[in-house]
């Protein structure tokens, strides 16, 4: 597998931290499928989240496919993680 360009990864950042919802899409892709970051359903939850609230229909199917595979406790801290966002941003 191709590693990831980083200059990618933090451009997507600065992105999702103005709220664009196609960043806030590829940040919950990248940390779902652990491309150029680890591995982390909870972090990726919580961007397709981000994304879904901003009317991303597909976030909305990622973000169900990717619960199947977490315990309700993870997906509550996704949540919580998606509410402290909101308020921070």
């Amino acid at each position: 597998m191709e590693q990831m360009d980083y200059s990618y990864i933090t451009e997507r950042r600065a992105a999702a931290e103005l709220g664009r919802a196609d960043a806030l899409y590829d940040l919950g892709l990248l940390y779902s499928t652990g491309q150029g970051v680890g591995l982390d359903f909870i972090e990726a939850h919580k961007w397709f989240n981000l994304a879904a609230m901003r009317g991303v229909h597909r976030a909305q199917v990622d973000r169900a496919d990717l619960a199947r595979d977490m315990s309700a406790p993870e997906i509550a801290e996704a949540q919580r993680q998606a509410r402290e966002w909101m308020r921070q941003h």
